[in-house]
């Protein structure tokens, strides 16, 4: 078993082009390590049904725990939820305990493909620009993330609130 970096551990977040499967699920859980350590406040992520995203490990929860507190949000933006639901978990368990600094839209109304697959952040981002191929780029010029949040902004406001933290039955 592959013991996990301390925060003082962590490697610097990459930037520039990268591809492989693998590679964006470490890239996933570094990014909200580093996000946990250096205390970012704002999170975004986005993806249409983060069905690939290792959302559900223990590791990542516990990242996202490290991370939350006070003066903290972070936005999850997808298609649909079904899936992040039905695949992680221990990620629809952290939304409830942390309900207070999640925010969820879905966003089916953004046309096909438009919907990107991206981590942002105000010191960093990372977008998906091939899902299929798991062609990434990861970026910390401010031009590039102004543009990323442009886009999740715009996507943003043509969703509508999901993913509830509890679901009241009758």
């Amino acid at each position: 078993m592959t013991q996990q970096p301390t925060p003082d551990d962590l490697p610097a977040l990459p930037e520039g082009r990268i591809q492989g499967r693998r590679e964006f699920a470490d890239l996933v859980r570094l990014a909200l390590q580093t996000a946990a350590r250096d205390g970012w406040p704002q999170i975004v992520l986005s993806d249409p049904d983060f069905a690939d995203w290792p959302l559900g490990e223990r590791v990542v929860i516990d990242a996202l725990n490290d991370w939350a507190g006070r003066g903290r949000k972070i936005q999850l933006m997808a298609a649909d939820f079904d899936r992040l639901r039905e695949l992680h978990p221990r990620l629809v368990q952290w939304r409830t305990t942390w309900s207070h600094i999640v925010e969820a839209h879905a966003c089916r109304s953004v046309a096909g493909g438009e919907l990107p697959s991206a981590i942002w952040s105000q010191d960093w981002t990372m977008e998906r620009l091939d899902i299929g191929r798991c062609l990434m780029v990861a970026s910390r010029r401010p031009e590039r993330r102004t543009l990323l949040q442009e886009q999740l902004q715009a996507c943003w406001q043509q969703g509508s609130p999901s993913f509830p933290a509890t679901v009241l039955g009758l």
